[in-house]
């Protein structure tokens, strides 16, 4: 290459590689279904610079190994099977530098029918996604996180917001009690990925999501603010998982406005706390990453 530049990113793969994958245990079944991004960065530019195809694995080629290891080894968790697919292109390919694997697992469960599990019938819950990338570079570890996201929550009451700057440019009352409705999106990265049981994890932080949010379903949680809930959603999962080094928590404001009634004196209300008219454009957008302190080791 020229010298006057430098490559600051390359790299070329699959994407929105779709697969099912059927577990068959006697009569009882379980399926895994994924949309899976490969991407791969060689040692070398010369298919870049010169044209020369002869290291390149094709995305064709790519897409296939998906579905040969998934047959091959299974398929246990979007996090397990980014990993074999990262190892898998390292070890076989030596001119391979980068390894990248994206996978957004599809959210099915099993129909209960008669207060029972079916053997091998699923409903499809898209209230909430799993999702997770790996990160590889030849001799060094895996960058692995994992996140969940479309996570839509609502409570009527338990939040507030007051005694924000007071200004020129302000034109929202104090808030004692409101509305607090959002779609929640986490990520977390990972310190280690041997022996970790991902799923557990994922299920843990989405209990930890579930309890910082809504609180005991009898008295709930109180919420001064948006980012104060993120923030004890934060220290939680830090707290109780040491296998995470970060978290990443995006909270938009999904806003619900009083419909004001007393515009219509002869059939209207002068105080409603009923009625409300949901508005998701423009929104606030609350976001925070927080993770452990390292220099406080030392």
């Amino acid at each position: 290459m020229n010298e006057e530049y430098q490559w600051i990113d390359r790299g070329y793969g699959k994407n929105n590689v779709k697969i099912l994958h059927v577990r068959r245990e006697g009569v009882v079944h379980s399926i895994k279904e994924y949309e899976i991004n490969t991407q791969l960065t060689l040692n070398n530019d010369k298919d870049y610079i010169y044209g020369d195809n002869s290291d390149i694995i094709a995305t064709d080629s790519q897409k296939n190994t998906v579905y040969i290891l998934a047959k091959n080894h299974g398929i246990v968790s979007p996090e397990d099977f980014a990993l074999l697919l990262c190892n898998h292109f390292l070890n076989k390919y030596p001119y391979v530098e980068k390894a990248k694997i994206d996978v957004d697992a599809y959210p099915w469960r099993r129909i209960v029918s008669e207060g029972k599990a079916h053997n091998h019938a699923f409903l499809f819950s898209p209230e909430i996604q799993h999702t997770c990338t790996v990160s590889q570079s030849r001799g060094g570890p895996p960058l692995l996180s994992t996140g969940l996201t479309g996570m839509r929550v609502l409570k009527t009451t338990q939040s507030a917001f007051t005694n924000f700057v007071d200004d020129e440019f302000r034109s929202l009352p104090d808030m004692k009690d409101r509305i607090f409705s959002t779609i929640i999106t986490a990520s977390w990265q990972y310190n280690i990925v041997d022996g970790v049981d991902f799923g557990k994890i994922w299920a843990n932080v989405y209990k930890l999501v579930i309890d910082k949010f809504a609180g005991n379903p009898d008295t709930g949680i109180f919420s001064p603010s948006v980012q104060n809930t993120i923030y004890i959603l934060q220290k939680a999962a830090l707290d109780e998982i040491p296998e995470i080094s970060k978290i990443s928590v995006t909270m938009p404001n999904k806003h619900y406005y009083t419909v004001d009634l007393s515009k219509f004196p002869e059939v209207g209300s002068p105080e409603n706390n009923e009625v409300f008219l949901p508005m998701d454009k423009p929104a606030g957008n609350i976001t925070a990453v927080l993770g452990r302190n390292t220099k406080s080791k030392l």
